[in-house]
């Protein structure tokens, strides 16, 4: 049995700050331009002078972030309907301030997709995601290219470490069908026509307004960051696995 990659290692005030400053430090530094932009534009148009370039620009891509970027991070590759239907946890968050939906179609049937998506976990199987990114985070993560029977198996209440200094409670887990991490989001798998192929969806909602706020303001572009390479990377990861080891592939 292969320990994860965290396991037994214990996490410094070091690491913690590292990884609050690798994952917030963009979309920080971003926020504080665009404020920055805002005050300097307001300041010259009251001293009636045209705004300087830089903050002309700044305010540009600050309008367009908002008003096309942030719309295709939140439905990337999900579909109306996708968006919009029901999926298992959404009870749990049934008012939302703010709702993402992303999906990936994967050429192999769900019983070939879940035992990637059971075992995600710092402590497991990683996240399949930028690992030299979340290691410069401090994560310690080491994605798996194999399915580990070891790893396949979560209570609800369980945690699923994200870095050595900090994990996430699973609130969902059925077999086969979603898995759920509170304050993080929900998993689910689909069928699409014919059995043979899988739309794996990832949802997130975000409740109060407060936290919607801080969600949009710093965690929401490193989130579609990682969540995009991780759904993309099961997807490569399921397609990989020979089609005769459907519900047992890749097994080490």
């Amino acid at each position: 049995m292969r320990s994860g990659p965290g396991r037994g290692r214990g996490a410094t005030v070091l690491d913690a700050v590292r990884a609050v400053a690798v994952v917030f430090g963009g979309s920080a530094v971003a926020l504080a331009g665009a404020a920055a932009a805002i005050a300097s534009t307001i300041r010259a148009l009251s001293r009636g002078r045209r705004p300087a370039a830089w903050a002309s620009l700044a305010l540009l891509a600050t309008v367009a972030y908002a008003a096309r970027l942030v719309p295709w991070m939140r439905s990337w590759g999900a579909t109306a309907d996708e968006r919009n239907m029901a999926l298992p946890g959404d009870v749990a968050v049934p008012d939302p301030a703010l709702r993402t939906t992303r999906a990936v179609s994967i050429g192999a049937p769900p019983e070939r997709v879940w035992p990637w998506l059971a075992q995600i976990g710092q402590e497991r199987g990683g996240f399949y995601s930028y690992e030299w990114l979340e290691n410069l985070a401090g994560c310690r993560m080491r994605n798996a290219d194999a399915v580990h029977p070891e790893w396949q198996q979560r209570r609800v209440g369980e945690t699923v470490m994200l870095h050595p200094a900090r994990g996430m409670p699973v609130s969902l887990f059925e077999p086969g069908r979603a898995f759920g991490i509170e304050g993080w989001g929900v998993y689910a798998l689909e069928s699409e026509p014919g059995g043979r192929g899988t739309r794996l969806l990832a949802r997130t909602r975000v409740g109060r307004r407060g936290e919607a706020v801080f969600y949009a303001a710093l965690v929401e572009l490193p989130h579609f960051v990682m969540e995009r390479k991780m759904l993309l990377g099961i997807k490569r990861r399921a397609e990989r696995a020979p089609e005769g080891a459907a519900g047992d592939p890749a097994l080490r």
